[in-house]
């Protein structure tokens, strides 16, 4: 490394911007997770004063995450930003769960250093390949003076992981942030921040090297959609084959249907711990003043987000519990 030289980090776990596909006229009949990330980080150039280090951590279609990746990533982001010389994180991550991703690594990190985390939504092999762009402003924003937290960087726009969530099935500009809005855009190849960096803390009590090296430690959370002539006994099974949270798929401002309310309840009073998250595609569950006895909503979360809330409130349970 050249001397006063600081290294950004780039994890590859897979996904579409590591994609190929038989023609390069073909952006939606690919393989996903083909290329190893050093093959993306060879075509880039570093900025000014950085040098760039890549691993491999995962190798899949997001669609297919588990634990036991989040586990690793977290892991491997954690020992990289522990060291002196190394300056941010870059995560090359599938679309398909990014925010779900992008949210566990900010509620159990929540890195002083930046972890930018971006993706693709065409192959590496089309001829309109977006990933190499995205890539190369995520080390731009990685080496951003003054960048905390994890961040996703896609077509331009810098996203917290407290808001992202995927918007379209197909087009490049997939994500958006709902009424929270970017953190900032790419313009002209300059980042102008349009909110303040996410708040660097001390990250979950979660001891993640405790956990088993598969998925059999973690809670097992599900989501439940309330809607027209929504079913009680969705509840009542999950709840008999011992599921530990379960989050619902609200309407409106956390509203939840008639037929689900009592088997809720229920479930909460068996332990089973319960959020509501609105379905909606923006805006945050406001609760009256006096809610009495509503159950806990998520916020502005989105579901999925919601539910990788739960599951980290559950592991600090039980790591509180001894």
């Amino acid at each position: 490394m050249p001397s006063g030289a600081r290294a950004l980090v780039i994890l590859g776990t897979g996904g579409t911007i590591a994609g190929e596909a038989a023609s390069p006229s073909d952006d939606l009949g690919y393989r996903s997770a083909s290329l190893p990330v050093a093959a993306l980080v060879n075509a880039l150039q570093p900025p000014p004063g950085f040098v760039l280090e890549s691993e491999q951590v995962a190798q899949l279609d997001s669609k297919d995450m588990d634990f036991a990746i989040w586990r690793r990533l977290a892991l491997r982001i954690a020992s990289h930003l522990a060291r002196d010389d190394v300056a941010a994180a870059v995560v090359s991550h599938g679309s398909d769960t990014l925010e779900e991703t992008a949210y566990f690594l900010q509620r159990v990190l929540a890195p002083a250093k930046p972890v930018v985390m971006t993706a693709a939504m065409r192959p590496a092999t089309s001829r309109r390949a977006d990933g190499p762009q995205n890539l190369r402003d995520a080390v731009l924003v990685a080496s951003a003076s003054g960048a905390r937290g994890v961040v996703v960087l896609v077509a331009g726009a810098v996203h917290a992981a407290s808001d992202v969530r995927k918007i379209h099935p197909h087009r490049v500009d997939a994500f958006g942030s709902g009424d929270a809005g970017p953190l900032g855009r790419l313009l002209g190849g300059r980042l102008r921040m349009e909110r303040p960096w996410p708040a660097a803390g001390d990250g979950s009590t979660v001891d993640l090297t405790r956990l088993a090296n598969d998925d059999s430690d973690w809670p097992w959370v599900a989501i439940v959609a309330s809607g027209a002539g929504a079913d009680p006994r969705v509840v009542r099974t999950l709840v008999d084959a011992g599921v530990d949270g379960i989050v619902v798929a609200a309407t409106g401002n956390g509203t939840i249907h008639r037929a689900l309310e009592a088997p809720l309840r229920e479930a909460a009073a068996r332990g089973c711990a319960v959020l509501r998250a609105t379905r909606c595609l923006a805006g945050a569950i406001v609760d009256p003043a006096a809610p009495g006895d509503t159950l806990p909503s998520a916020g502005a979360l989105t579901p999925q987000q919601a539910r990788v809330e739960l599951i980290v409130r559950l592991l600090e349970r039980r790591a509180a519990a001894g």
